[in-house]
């Protein structure tokens, strides 16, 4: 099962959009009577934020009568979610539990869609989203991704180490930090050494230094192609990611140039998951 936001996330979301109560319902005096609310998917979609939705109810003082779990893959027409409770309740839990489902359950389904479209070229390859998720966002953004079934590349600057140009520009150029790469490795022995290259030059260089994995940015899959292959005779051990651009148009390619391991951010953005609402006594 994948991790759940805690009550305190819930709390945030409903502070955001219901900070001093719902001025329509309780105007309308409606807020007493008994209802149910229903979440229905209107298209093939990887749920997520399921559980989430379910706690935004529970917060607000509704029961849960059904709540699938995340990353199942549904239909259209399937019932995902469903409450019952005081009107005042439903229409609280609303429009916050429908936002979770359908921007969560977005990005899960492109996920899904670029992991499919790789490992029918590579079983194999590895799946990893960036930390470009829109800031605040994060925690829902992972658990969608992981619900697509992709891992993340690195939730933070404080769990990995991977070295850029911006870092070896203090350093000098990328030849004097190579050097310190047997250094790196004694300092952080749990730890593996990614480094990025930017042109097929700087990666057989950086392949020569012995690193763990080397991420490729931006290349062409024909290019990617070559020098994977030059990559794998100098270095046959090393890790080798494709980076910069990657999406569901070209996934199948860049699956097909050799490389272990895809890294994107394009699941982050796109169209929300479509997802049905009925309200009713």
């Amino acid at each position: 099962m994948l991790y759940q936001l805690p009550y305190g996330d819930i709390e945030r979301f409903m502070e955001e959009d219901v900070p001093y109560g719902d001025m329509t319902t309780s105007l309308l005096g409606i807020g007493s009577q008994k209802g149910e609310i229903v979440f229905t998917s209107r298209d093939s979609t990887v749920l997520c934020c399921t559980e989430e939705a379910a706690k935004v109810f529970e917060q607000c003082g509704a029961t849960v009568t059904c709540c699938l779990e995340s990353g199942l893959k549904v239909e259209a027409g399937v019932t995902i979610l469903a409450a019952s409770g005081a009107a005042g309740s439903l229409h609280a839990g609303w429009k916050v539990a429908l936002n979770l489902l359908e921007y969560a359950s977005g990005i899960a389904t492109r996920t899904r869609t670029i992991i499919t479209l790789a490992r029918k070229i590579n079983p194999d390859i590895t799946v990893l989203t960036t930390r470009k998720s829109f800031p605040g966002t994060k925690k829902v953004a992972l658990k969608a991704i992981m619900a697509g079934g992709a891992l993340p590349h690195r939730t933070g600057l404080s769990d990995s180490i991977l070295v850029f140009k911006q870092h070896t520009a203090f350093m000098d150029g990328l030849e004097p930090f190579l050097g310190t790469v047997a250094m790196l490795k004694a300092k952080a022995p749990e730890h593996k050494i990614i480094v990025e290259a930017e042109s097929a030059e700087e990666a057989l260089k950086i392949t020569a230094a012995d690193v763990d994995v080397i991420q490729i940015d931006k290349l062409s899959p024909d290019e990617l192609f070559i020098l994977v292959k030059q990559i794998r005779q100098v270095n046959p051990k090393v890790k080798i990611s494709a980076a910069g651009g990657i999406n569901a148009e070209n996934t199948a390619a860049y699956a097909a140039t050799g490389v272990d391991i895809l890294v994107l951010s394009s699941v982050y953005f796109g169209k929300p998951a479509d997802i049905g609402v009925s309200l009713h006594p």
